[in-house]
């Protein structure tokens, strides 16, 4: 029951950072410069897009992980193709909510990039 329970308080409480994220104007969101690798505006995107589900390392956040959200670290998500990753953003996927109507094209490929740097140094 209290499991129950700190899932539904941890799913409302996701949900609420990102309609809040969605409503909150950021002026380094509205920029539509094509983001090369290692850019700043994917980087930036993914903190206020992503972070709060999956922890700015990539692998979780505390109310990321109490849903089970993958670690964009691993060798799952890093072997999957960049079109998909960026459908996934696009579109969501599971519990994750779409980021079309709220991130640009550009910025979708930048958080790609940014996924792409989380990758495990060999």
């Amino acid at each position: 029951m209290l499991r129950d329970k700190t899932r539904h308080f941890a799913i409302c409480t996701a949900i609420l950072m990102v309609l809040v994220g969605a409503l909150t104007p950021l002026p380094v969101l509205i920029v539509r410069a094509n983001p090369g690798p290692g850019s700043a505006a994917g980087s930036a995107a993914f903190r206020t897009k992503c972070a709060m589900c999956h922890g700015q390392d990539g692998a979780g956040s505390d109310v990321g992980k109490s849903m089970s959200v993958p670690d964009l670290r691993s060798q799952a998500v890093q072997k999957l193709p960049d079109a998909e990753l960026a459908q996934v953003i696009s579109n969501g996927k599971g519990g994750m909510p779409s980021f079309k109507s709220s991130l640009s094209e550009d910025q979708i490929h930048g958080v790609v990039t940014y996924i792409r740097s989380l990758r495990p140094k060999k």
